[in-house]
């Protein structure tokens, strides 16, 4: 019990920390509101469940092996970073718009759920936090019940708390909010992305 509970605790600061994706999910929120704010979050608890597989089952350590891989993961994640950050650059420049003629973001559930899978996919810092974490609670010959246990707690962890950050942010208190400072919410978005895509890049 004490080793899940140290599992549990490392997750939920890694998971609830911020980061591309909860960031990512905040402003999906406040711009579209609360059900693109879930679709997209559910992308990214399927792709952080999919790392999670991988470093429980110990593939994880294939992925280190061929390290070209991980490469081709943080070059393809980091430009993804740079384009979410010249899109929130764009909306930060643009006029303001009617709220007649705004998209209905129903028509653009499934983009934002795949936008969500990318998110993760396209960040091996993922899996090696999977990896780092289950390493501290998960001692060298454990049962494959507490894998398991370690594995299902840490998903319903972090799909407590990628579902929550949409919730939240979806409320009328924020979303009147990013309605009086866009601008300066998605300028700040860009800078973020725009840091966090370079980092990825030019990390070792």
């Amino acid at each position: 019990m004490q080793d899940l509970v140290v599992v549990y605790i490392a997750y939920a600061i890694a998971a609830g920390s911020p980061g591309p994706s909860n960031m990512a999910i905040m402003n999906v929120a406040m711009r579209q509101g609360r059900r693109p704010a879930l679709v997209f979050a559910a992308g990214v608890i399927t792709m952080s469940t999919c790392w999670g597989l991988v470093a429980v089952t110990g593939i994880s350590t294939l992925l280190v092996r061929y390290a070209h891989a991980l490469l081709f993961l943080k070059i393809a994640g980091g430009l993804y970073l740079l384009w979410l950050a010249w899109r929130a650059a764009r909306s930060a420049a643009a006029p303001d718009r009617p709220a007649s003629e705004a998209v209905r973001p129903a028509a653009q559930l499934g983009a934002l759920y795949r936008r969500g899978v990318l998110m993760h996919l396209g960040n091996p810092k993922a899996v090696l936090a999977w990896v780092a974490i289950m390493s501290l609670g998960l001692k060298p010959g454990a049962s494959p019940e507490m894998a398991v246990t370690a594995f299902g707690g840490c998903v319903l962890l972090g799909t407590s708390i990628f579902a929550g950050y949409a919730v939240l942010f979806s409320t009328a208190p924020m979303v009147r909010g990013y309605a009086r400072a866009r601008r300066w919410i998605e300028g700040s978005l860009a800078v973020f992305f725009a840091g966090a895509g370079s980092r990825l890049l030019f990390s070792h």
